[in-house]
């Protein structure tokens, strides 16, 4: 079996053609470490991991150097791989940095055992390649700026938009709601993400308000760990609830799923602890009726909803894009996973270089 012989991490800042905004914070440049995976076969296997701030990039660096000597001699059969890691810090706990940190490795891991397969991801974990239906997700933009990249989204074949509210009064994100929506017409989907700003009084408020809006789903309206709170605002609505982007690990999308927080469920890969964690999110999925959708990440996000029985849809948000050597493609809207052994995911260098912090 293929083993590991190093470990590579970069940090790198890369930058947004829009800035995400939020009304929880602003990030500026997509700030991202870089994981080379090398074995004893020849074979590197890539992924990144998303700091969301460059305050996080040295000490993800230095988790990941740290770890290197876990894992040098190791198998890189993922599932393997990844229950050694686990078991190695059971009694620490397994969450925040450090599961991001491990879920790259696993996440790379994959790629080379998929390359050393001679298969793309999708089949390898089962699946087939298959389109999903993709949204182009945007920021708290303002009501011009909003309106411009719906229309864009609307040209490039988008179906759908995702635009980030919580505005100081509702008054003006159901401006923005409606500006957007008088521009793309009532067939194109538009969600809104809160990003935690409510109270679950004001959620429900501003989340009945929107009834009459054409609305596909209300995302994060109040803070992402208070699961009970999403639940009273789900059961009150009549809109969709969305949640899980900040579930580490399937045991908290369990606790979510025990409170009937959400009707929807939408996962991080790298938060969910890698393909591994993906797969047990979505048979969590699957027993529970939740249609799953992805949070960042496409380009592996693509093979792994192919492969999930109840596959929703895929966030466009190209964070990684200036770095990577070949972007995901997306036709029609839909998005299509690569067919070239591993995830998709390999480094533009030259890029690279530009873009790495010291």
């Amino acid at each position: 079996m293929m083993k590991t012989t190093a470990i590579r991490s970069r940090p790198v800042l890369v930058p947004l053609e829009f800035p995400i905004r939020t009304a929880s914070g602003t990030v500026s440049a997509s700030p991202l470490v870089l994981i080379d995976l090398f074995t004893d076969a020849g074979i590197i296997g890539h992924a990144y991991i998303f700091g969301y701030t460059p305050l996080t990039l040295q000490p993800l660096v230095a988790l990941l150097d740290n770890l290197a000597g876990t894992i040098i001699g190791q198998s890189v059969a993922p599932r393997a791989l990844e229950e050694c890691l686990r078991r190695s810090f059971r009694l620490l706990g397994y969450t925040g940095l450090l599961r991001m940190a491990l879920a790259g490795i696993e996440m790379a891991a994959w790629d080379a055992f998929a390359k050393e397969q001679r298969m793309p991801l999708v089949r390898l974990i089962g699946g087939e390649p298959r389109p999903i239906q993709a949204y182009d997700s945007h920021s708290m933009d303002g009501e011009a700026l909003a309106v411009e990249r719906a229309v864009r989204s609307a040209k490039a074949g988008f179906r759908g938009i995702k635009t980030k509210i919580g505005y100081a009064s509702f008054a003006e994100e159901l401006a923005v709601i409606r500006a957007i929506r008088s521009a793309v017409g009532p067939q194109f989907e538009i969600m809104v993400d809160y990003n935690q700003a409510l109270s679950v009084p004001e959620a429900i408020t501003r989340g009945r308000a929107l009834a009459e809006e054409g609305i596909t789903w209300i995302e994060e309206p109040t803070l992402q760990h208070d699961y009970e709170g999403h639940g009273q605002i789900t059961r009150a609505l009549t809109t969709s609830v969305q949640m899980g982007e900040n579930w580490f690990g399937p045991e908290e999308m369990m606790l979510s799923v025990k409170a009937g927080a959400s009707n929807l469920a939408m996962v991080d890969v790298m938060k969910i602890g890698g393909v591994c964690g993906w797969m047990k999110a979505s048979a969590i999925a699957e027993q529970h009726g939740l249609p799953l959708s992805s949070h960042l990440f496409q380009e592996i996000s693509v093979h792994l909803l192919a492969a999930s029985p109840t596959a929703h849809r895929l966030e466009h948000m190209d964070i990684a894009g200036p770095v990577l050597l070949q972007g995901m493609t997306i036709q029609d809207g839909f998005a299509l996973a690569s067919e070239e052994p591993g995830t998709g995911v390999a480094w533009q260098e030259d890029a690279v270089a530009q873009f790495l912090i010291a």
